[in-house]
């Protein structure tokens, strides 16, 4: 393979061309890690205004949410928030039945 020969002239020009698109790129990353810092000192100067520890008074006050549910049958609880009450399971006199209704169907089909 035979090597040829550039002109100068045309060596400079892509070198100067390299610099300035290297001077582009360096501005770039520097600008772009010195944003990446400004965002996380934002953030954590936006989450420092919130007030996570409860300061200790001498006066404490106390709120309780009860919320009193039942129990659908299906063993699905749906409920907004808070302590949960189940108390006596509505449905268990009716799932009762159904079990003895079942029972009898499956006795009833196994003597035929």
């Amino acid at each position: 393979m035979e090597s040829k020969t550039v002109p100068y002239l045309v060596h400079e020009g892509c070198l100067a061309r390299d610099e300035r698109v290297i001077k582009r790129l360096v501005i770039a990353l520097v600008l772009t890690i010195v944003l990446m810092f400004a965002s996380n000192g934002i953030w954590l100067y936006a989450w420092m205004q919130y007030d996570y520890v409860e300061e200790t008074t001498s006066e404490t006050t106390t709120t309780t949410t009860t919320t009193n549910t039942t129990q659908d049958g299906e063993g699905i609880n749906i409920y907004g928030g808070g302590d949960v009450n189940y108390g006596a399971d509505d449905n268990s006199n009716e799932d009762d039945n159904k079990d003895s209704n079942y029972q009898e169907e499956i006795k009833e089909t196994e003597e035929r």
